[in-house]
């Protein structure tokens, strides 16, 4: 009687284990932002494009343009049981340059800065998606005029 009862309290503690990792937030880390120590060795005015990719190297970003300015992006997401994961700290370094390519200026964002833009496409949404071939085949059947098909 005291083996089955031994059995099964350890069931439960495990089961009760198991909820409780299950539960562990998770955190994961994307990009990279080059140290502030790389930083200081960067002089505004000076320091050209080449010269920042020798120190910090080349970002994940750059401007729209070729030569663009460049944008370093780290983000940490944390993930929390069955909720929406959150990003909890962003970091976006940002190192602009002037026509003759020489380091204007450097600035550094994160969260608490602003709001998060939300990147959205831009694309048409078509009303054809939305509904299927059949439905639409179907709906067309009261659209037709007989007076056009047979012309003036």
């Amino acid at each position: 009687m005291t083996a089955i009862r031994n059995r099964v309290i350890s069931a439960l503690a495990l089961c009760c284990l198991m909820v409780v990792t299950g539960c562990a937030a998770t955190y994961r880390n994307h990009g990279y932002v080059p140290p502030e120590e790389d930083l200081q060795n960067l002089v505004v005015g000076v320091d050209s494009r080449a010269t920042v990719d020798d120190v910090i190297g080349p970002p994940s970003l750059s401007g729209v343009l070729a030569d663009g300015n460049y944008y370093y992006v780290r983000s940490r997401v944390r993930e929390y049981g069955m909720f929406r994961p959150q990003v909890v700290e962003r970091r976006v370094l940002a190192i602009s340059f002037n026509d003759n390519d020489t380091i204007a200026n450097i600035e550094e964002f994160g969260l608490e800065d602003g709001q998060v833009v939300p990147l959205a496409r831009r694309v048409t949404d078509s009303s054809v998606v939305s509904n299927g071939f059949l439905r639409q085949l179907l709906s067309n059947i009261g659209n037709i005029n007989p007076v056009e098909g047979f012309g003036n």
